[in-house]
């Protein structure tokens, strides 16, 4: 499989402060990572600043105003809420972020690439179409599926969001829109308190809570039973992944028991579902995970199945 690694200097200048979970460590522990000789034929990327009107298409005007007005001198913090923050160097992150999903998004539609990982952040599943939360300022994720639908007149696009928590806006940007399927697996109760069985848009929304404990067993039951079958039925054109890192079990912000073979099992089981419709076209955005070494080596098995070829 042709393999896109997108990763960009910018993202580390995103300062959350001492202590905050969503640090730049967290992109150079990946880095360190996939500097290995197994990933020696990943193509790297470095992505370009995303444009406003791309932005626009998930976000108002009138967010982008609020988010920019709010960024700090250099040197400073300011706190959009008490863990979402900016720095003097968010808009260069945030805005490569979703240039970023938008290239991967040209790139493997127009048939340049197969699959692609963008090691990204600020994440963005979190934010809403009107509010940053959750780390998130832009949905980075919603933006790329929008973008693909409208400027490559795709007729379905599934997101599959494996992150511990669940994705709020991802789900209000598209909870009315049929022809995005968005499916998440996510701790409950937890943050941001979304995510019920019951939240179904109109039928293109599929929750599936995990309970505190659970291991790889009961996540790959659910999988099987719930969410695989329901996207090999929406059969989308592409497929894109909230790839959160944050359900294993050493993470500190979860109580979900994942080891990093569960995200190679899911990894290959999307990887199927894609290649049976004989396009095999995912693109993987990095969203959580945050004790470093699990990280790290939970991502390099997810990228090492989306380099290989699946049937």
């Amino acid at each position: 499989m042709r393999t896109l690694y997108y990763s960009h200097p910018d993202f580390l200048l995103h300062e959350t402060g001492i202590g905050h979970p969503e640090c730049s460590d967290r992109l150079r522990s990946i880095e360190k990572s996939l500097s290995a000789p197994e990933f020696s034929s990943l193509i790297r990327q470095s992505p370009p600043l995303a444009t406003e009107e791309q932005i626009r298409l998930i976000h108002p005007q009138s967010h982008i105003d609020a988010i920019l007005k709010a960024i700090p001198e250099q040197g400073g913090l300011h706190y959009l809420d008490h863990d979402t923050v900016l720095s003097f160097g968010s808009k260069q992150a945030a805005f490569r972020a979703v240039g970023a999903v938008c290239d991967a998004v040209d790139k493997v539609l127009t048939d340049k690439a197969d699959t692609a990982f963008c090691a990204i952040r600020p994440p963005g599943h979190h934010a809403e179409p009107q509010q940053a939360m959750g780390f998130c300022l832009f949905n980075n994720i919603a933006i790329a599926a929008n973008y693909a639908l409208r400027h490559y007149r795709l007729e379905r696009v599934a997101i599959v969001d494996f992150d511990v928590h669940h994705g709020n806006g991802t789900q209000t940007a598209f909870y009315n829109q049929p022809n995005v399927l968005y499916v998440s697996s996510h701790e409950m109760p937890h943050y941001p308190g979304s995510g019920y069985p019951t939240e179904t848009g109109v039928g293109n929304i599929i929750n599936v809570p995990l309970a505190a404990g659970d291991s790889g067993i009961e996540f790959r039951q659910k999988y099987n039973n719930i969410i695989l079958p329901a996207l090999k039925k929406f059969n989308p054109d592409l497929l894109l992944i909230s790839a959160g890192f944050d359900a294993h079990k050493d993470d500190p912000l979860s109580s979900i028991m994942l080891v990093e073979d569960d995200f190679k099992w899911l990894t290959q089981e999307l990887m199927r579902i894609a290649n049976s419709n004989r396009k095999g076209r995912i693109i993987s955005a990095l969203e959580g995970g945050y004790n470093l070494k699990a990280l790290a080596a939970s991502v390099a098995l997810h990228v090492k199945a989306l380099m290989t070829d699946i049937e």
